[in-house]
């Protein structure tokens, strides 16, 4: 038994490593703006006394989040590489598509890892490809926490692809 839990925990730390080593090569380049958020800053933010209810959610939810990362290029080349980095992702670890959007000259695709719960996700993968003047953004976002508190999220820390972040918790 005690061999099973430990290959369960290998694998999962193993998941965690990979995801990070993954995304990790686009910062720090040229044309890639990088935001990336780690749990201690989140532990630090969840202090914040809230004086208003959306406040108290944004905390709420900031609680149960271990990692923010964003990625943001205007540049093709680059966008190229970080939607090629961001497909093999998705297979090599099984997220699920949660949401698909072809819209004006982009695509936005929302991929996730469940929880315990339907609406729990422990992780979410957001690529939108933008195309001629439009900017690319990757982001990855892990912890434990509700779909639907992500506009809380999206609202406090003005992230790009916020809006169809919101349009993804409504579904």
């Amino acid at each position: 038994m005690r061999k099973l839990i430990l290959i369960i925990a290998l694998v999962l730390v193993s998941n965690t490593l990979f995801a990070q080593s993954v995304f990790d090569k686009f910062d720090n380049q040229d044309d890639i703006t990088t935001i990336i958020v780690n749990k201690k800053m989140f532990t630090m933010l969840s202090k914040v006394d809230a004086k208003d209810k959306q406040s108290q959610q944004y905390i709420n939810l900031i609680k149960k989040l271990d990692n923010l990362k964003v990625f943001v290029t205007a540049n093709d080349k680059k966008s190229d590489d970080m939607k090629a980095v961001a497909d093999k992702y998705v297979k090599s670890v099984g997220l699920e598509e949660l949401m698909r959007i072809n819209e004006k000259g982009k695509t936005v695709k929302i991929y996730v890892k469940s929880g315990a719960t339907e609406s729990q996700v422990k992780e979410l993968l957001m690529f939108i490809e933008g195309s001629g003047k439009e900017e690319s953004v990757l982001m990855s976002l892990t912890g434990n926490f509700d779909l639907d508190e992500l506009s809380a999220l999206t609202d406090k820390m003005n992230l790009p692809g916020g809006a169809e972040l919101k349009k993804a918790g409504k579904k």
